[in-house]
């Protein structure tokens, strides 16, 4: 039986990295350690747990099960340890310069942003915005604390990170005005007439789109699916306001409300609600355990919080 004095508590720095990673190249240039300082922790990890810990498969390396059943326990053993050593900082938004980086897809940050600098202005002029887009960052990134904040609509999230939900949204159309679909508008004539998709969800770079696969397709195409119909979709973007530019040339854009109200006013649009009931849309903001204590890093989340609350439509 192991005794917690002779163990080294490095190790699980270690694991936790091997797990994350499954690879002893990448571990290694995680912590800046040495391949082979790397391959010596996983042996003596081995020799501790007297477990193979990862598993060369036709996969890549896959870790075994006690190793996954430990990965959440370990996670949280260094989370613990880390909030415990952080020094204990005082925040006075007034004088801080810091600058908070946040993943957003462009429907979150043309959204939310605006009327955020607007409070920030009040209550923080010095305080900067990094606003990264999906394709940026990693969930690694967000666990790690190299992110401060990520804002979207999320299917999976690892079961360490925290996070509130902003806001839920409906669906609205943005037409061009002189659109023969405003004269008959129903269902039979919205699937008549081409379309722009758009949406972004999740992190990392996307992969290309089948117009077929509509379970793939998002909240519009899902809902249509389930009466039986789709849509025919001319353009694929992931990014809101090249939808809403491209309305402008014919191609009927289905989109967050909130989205949508960005461009009301424009004289060449016509925003109008779908023909046919889409679920709605709930935006999410998560962070890091390891940000969770952070004074900061509670005011700007709560900071967010009002923003999102006054924003409500």
């Amino acid at each position: 039986m192991n005794n917690i004095k002779d163990i080294d508590l490095n190790l699980l720095v270690y694991l936790d990295v091997l797990l994350r990673e499954r690879n002893v190249t990448k571990a290694a240039a995680q912590l800046n350690i040495t391949q082979p300082a790397m391959s010596n922790g996983l042996k003596r990890l081995r020799t501790l747990l007297n477990d193979p810990i990862l598993v060369r498969t036709s996969e890549g390396m896959l870790p075994t099960e006690r190793a996954l059943a430990m990965q959440d326990a370990v996670r949280g053993i260094l989370y613990s340890v880390e909030e415990m050593v952080q020094p204990a900082r005082e925040f006075i938004p007034a004088t801080t310069d810091r600058v908070f980086r946040i993943m957003a897809s462009d429907y979150a940050a043309s959204t939310l942003v605006p009327p955020l600098l607007e409070k920030l202005k009040q209550q923080a002029p010095a305080v900067t915005l990094d606003i990264m887009t999906p394709s940026d960052i990693s969930f690694h990134d967000v666990e790690n604390g190299k992110v401060d904040l990520a804002i979207n609509r999320f299917e999976k999230l690892p079961q360490s990170f925290h996070q509130k939900a902003l806001w839920e949204d409906d669906f609205s159309c943005l037409i061009q005005r002189d659109h023969p679909l405003l004269k008959d508008y129903s269902l039979e004539n919205y699937l008549r007439y081409e379309h722009v998709w758009v949406s972004k969800t999740g992190f990392g770079v996307g992969v290309g789109m089948d117009p077929h696969d509509v379970q793939k397709l998002g909240w519009v195409d899902e809902a249509l699916g389930e009466l039986g119909h789709k849509r025919d979709i001319r353009v694929f973007t992931r990014n809101y306001h090249v939808a809403m530019h491209l309305a402008r040339q014919g191609l009927i854009a289905t989109l967050p409300t909130r989205a949508a109200k960005l461009y009301q006013d424009d004289p060449e649009l016509v925003m109008k609600k779908p023909p046919f009931a889409i679920p709605d849309l709930d935006l999410q903001m998560i962070w890091s355990p390891l940000l969770q204590h952070d004074a900061g890093h509670r005011w700007f989340r709560q900071l967010i919080a009002d923003t999102a609350d006054f924003g409500a439509s």
